[in-house]
């Protein structure tokens, strides 16, 4: 039985009120035994939202934060905050992700650009073929579908 089977009879035994709290922080059930969204997170997870929070942050090659970023970059320094090492660039670090398929590919796995045999971009997968990047100079990091079926996974270890 999942959390959301549970709902009705919780909000039975717990009243009013508490269905009322519930609604009023987003839907969220919190209480003993269920896992709260934070709780749930994953490094993978995490370092998407702190992708994503570096939304409009400008491109410059070779950076890697905070404030600038090129695309290896916002990965590394994503992954870095919460405690995941990546090596410096796209290529290095497909060669250091456990690589997967695009039918298990999950959010926070990292998206690979390559040509032929040679990886030259990356970016963090944010579900519904979108990722956050960095995408080149003269661009911010921001949220795009991908354009390519030229693409890799790679899940960080």
């Amino acid at each position: 039985m999942t959390a959301l089977n549970r709902v009705p009879s919780l909000m039975v035994r717990a009243g009013t009120a508490s269905a009322l709290t519930i609604a009023a922080v987003g839907g969220s059930i919190v209480a003993p035994g269920f896992s709260s969204e934070a709780a749930a997170a994953t490094p993978a997870t995490k370092a998407l939202k702190i992708a994503a929070s570096k939304k409009g942050s400008p491109y410059r090659y070779g950076a890697t934060g905070p404030h600038r970023f090129d695309c290896s970059g916002l990965t590394l320094y994503s992954f870095k905050k919460v405690g995941k090492k990546l090596p410096r660039t796209a290529a290095q670090q497909y060669n250091k992700t456990r690589h997967i398929s695009a039918q298990n590919r999950k959010a926070g796995d990292l998206v690979f650009f390559h040509s032929g045999r040679n990886v030259y971009h990356v970016g963090i997968y944010a579900g519904k073929n979108k990722l956050w990047h960095a995408p080149k100079s003269g661009d911010v990091v921001r949220l795009q579908k991908i354009w390519t079926k030229s693409v890799w996974y790679g899940r960080v270890k």
